[in-house]
């Protein structure tokens, strides 16, 4: 047991006070829920004097530098990342979606001209349409890699899946009939083309367009501004001058060294982002229109060729009975080339190729379009007077002078070369625009880290001078 012993005052002093009692501290839930009241009062009464002011200030410098910088490393990240997914991932699809489009197309006209041919099946023919077919379910797999959770893709895909080998089991039956000289094989050879059209093409069309506007949508995104990384920045920016005329005012010293660093990485940070974003948009928008939506047009003007080629050998095949057939082509010879061969389609793409590495293919095929329809006039004529084998030769003979085959096939040939030019012009243009983003991503974190460090440290200096 111990004790404590006072020494006893003078006499008739009076006893000394007793200590004031200890503060009792609140624990629990209460004394969580006070901490924040008690350090938003503590930075309040810190804030009071003038080291407390700028202790605040270099705080909230550097927490602005670090999310300025974590925001406009995000952005510039996230647009690098959809650059090269548009290269890398839509691009291909989109390109896999029309390709459905276009092989099953040819596949249609090819059968259908199979049919005008007397005798045996010509072989190149055959070996066309088993091309076409075994293109078409490539790029069908391709496409449906991307299906999930698009479910009008995933539709189309379905519908694709299970109509197509209906169509070639009908056009086998066909052939079979059609060898064997039964006339019955042009009627499984229309049901075929019926299917085609009804069913099949329709959804290849909206596989297409379905594709082409999620690749469209990421070019949007690709070029969008990055509205709150700038705001960040430009906030960071605007603080750092504040600060710096507030203490130029406080201490008559005209240049704090490390507030100046700091406002220098962040105009370098602010420039290099401003001009590398104006250099990716303006790439990314030109690959748009001088290369996806080039292709697109002239993807369109292939698959209507396609088509009236389809039209075209059919009415011969339907040998009097094809009436529906011929307005179908007329139909499809104005979407591609207007009404007097100059416009539709085919006049969109020349006004998009103007200047461009793709202009000769474009006015190549038109030249040939125009080819192609005078043949088809005289295929009309021919077959219209009665002399039917020679409307077949005209329509189907790819050596005859002034022929349909041979015109048609220039026009395809040219087409095919040009989607290919606009395709290489998009690649080019869009990794232009990625490559335009190089380092910038870290180069802002960096910048922000030294924006950061620099705020700290140039108030730090400050600071001593109260110490």
């Amino acid at each position: 047991m111990t004790s404590t012993v006072t020494r006893p005052g003078p006499p008739g002093s009076p006893a000394a006070p007793a200590p004031p009692p200890a503060p009792e501290g609140r624990s629990g839930i209460a004394g969580l829920l006070e901490l924040p009241g008690n350090g938003i009062r503590a930075i309040v009464r810190s804030a009071a004097t003038t080291p407390g002011r700028l202790s605040v200030i270099a705080i909230g410098l550097v927490l602005l530098s670090l999310v300025a910088g974590l925001f406009g490393t995000l952005a510039a990240q996230d647009k690098k990342d959809t650059i090269n997914g548009l290269i890398d991932h839509r691009e291909p699809l989109a390109a896999a979606a029309q390709q459905v489009y276009r092989a099953l197309s040819d596949a249609d006209a090819t059968a259908a001209s199979s049919f005008l041919s007397i005798g045996t099946e010509p072989l190149p023919m055959r070996q066309r349409y088993e091309r076409d077919i075994a293109e078409a379910g490539a790029a069908l797999a391709k496409a449906a890699s991307d299906s999930s959770g698009v479910d009008e893709a995933a539709e189309q895909i379905n519908t694709l899946g299970r109509e197509l080998p209906v169509y070639t089991g009908l056009i086998e039956t066909a052939r079979t009939y059609n060898r064997q000289g039964f006339p019955v094989g042009a009627s499984y050879l229309r049901e075929a083309s019926e299917l085609m059209r009804a069913k099949i093409l329709p959804a290849a069309q909206d596989l297409y367009r379905i594709d082409t506007d999620r690749l469209a949508a990421e070019q949007d995104d690709a070029t969008g501004f990055p509205w709150l990384a700038t705001a960040l920045v430009l906030a960071l920016l605007a603080a750092l001058i504040v600060t710096q005329v507030h203490l130029t005012r406080k201490t008559n010293r005209l240049l704090n060294v490390g507030l100046v660093v700091a406002t220098v990485s962040v105009v370098v940070a602010l420039l290099w982002g401003a001009v590398a974003l104006i250099v990716q948009s303006t790439l990314v928008g030109s690959g748009e229109e001088d290369g996806s939506h080039q292709v697109d047009v002239l993807v369109r003007a292939r698959i209507a060729a396609l088509q009236a080629r389809a039209d075209e050998t059919l009415t011969l095949v339907a040998r009097g009975d094809g009436a529906a057939y011929e307005k179908d082509f007329r139909d499809l010879a104005g979407q591609l080339g207007g009404s007097d061969g100059q416009g539709g389609l085919l006049g969109e793409a020349r006004g998009l190729a103007a200047g461009g590495a793709a202009a000769d293919k474009v006015d190549a095929a038109i030249q040939a379009a125009s080819a192609w329809f005078k043949a088809h006039a005289e295929v009309r004529r021919q077959d219209d007077d009665g002399f039917y084998q020679d409307a077949v030769a005209t329509a189907i003979r790819d050596d005859k002078k002034d022929g349909a085959a041979g015109a048609f096939l220039r026009l395809d040939e040219n087409l095919v070369a040009a989607i290919n030019v606009g395709r290489q012009e998009f690649l080019d243009d869009t990794r232009g625009a990625e490559r335009a983003l190089t380092l910038l991503a870290p180069g802002i974190a960096v910048l922000a880290l030294i924006a950061a460090a620099g705020s700290a440290l140039g108030i730090r200096e400050r600071l001593r001078e109260y110490r």
